[in-house]
């Protein structure tokens, strides 16, 4: 699993000219679900997104996390994230999980972050959607649930 996350004063996710979720202060996750992707990467992944302490203390000093920040997380499927353009230019998407199975697991994705007492807004599954946020700092971290546990 993979999730590009970006600090946010607000954002917002529209569909077909209405938009659908709103948040202020949190954070945009971008998450792709990857083949042989399990129950265990949304686990890491949550725990990850949640305890990310990039948020300012009274000091200026990025020390918070998002709960101790009181944010909130729009979190939006993006399977482009497994584009693969490493020959040629028209990206390869062969390692984005198939949609019946990316659905189940980035549901349960939003679902977990909220179990920890976090707000989740989501874009729709499969949509073609527009996504406006105003990037704090800008703070922008990029997870990848292979490569970290």
């Amino acid at each position: 699993m993979r999730a590009v996350v970006q600090r946010v004063t607000g954002a917002s996710v529209t569909v077909a000219g209405v938009e659908i979720s709103r948040i202020g202060n949190g954070l945009v996750v971008l998450a792709a679900i990857g083949k042989g992707d399990s129950d265990e990467d949304v686990s890491f992944m949550a725990r990850k997104i949640a305890g990310l302490r990039i948020f300012d203390d009274e000091g200026g000093r990025m020390n918070r996390n998002l709960q101790q920040a009181g944010g909130a997380v729009l979190l939006v499927s993006q399977f482009t994230l497994f584009g693969d353009v490493r020959k040629g230019n028209r990206p390869s998407f062969d390692d984005a999980e198939e949609p019946d199975k990316a659905r189940t697991l980035f549901e349960l994705l939003a679902l977990t972050i909220a179990s920890q007492a976090i707000p989740v807004c989501t874009g729709r599954f499969r949509a073609e959607m527009q996504l406006s946020l105003t990037n704090d700092g800008p703070v922008t971290i990029l997870l990848d649930s292979r490569k970290l546990f």
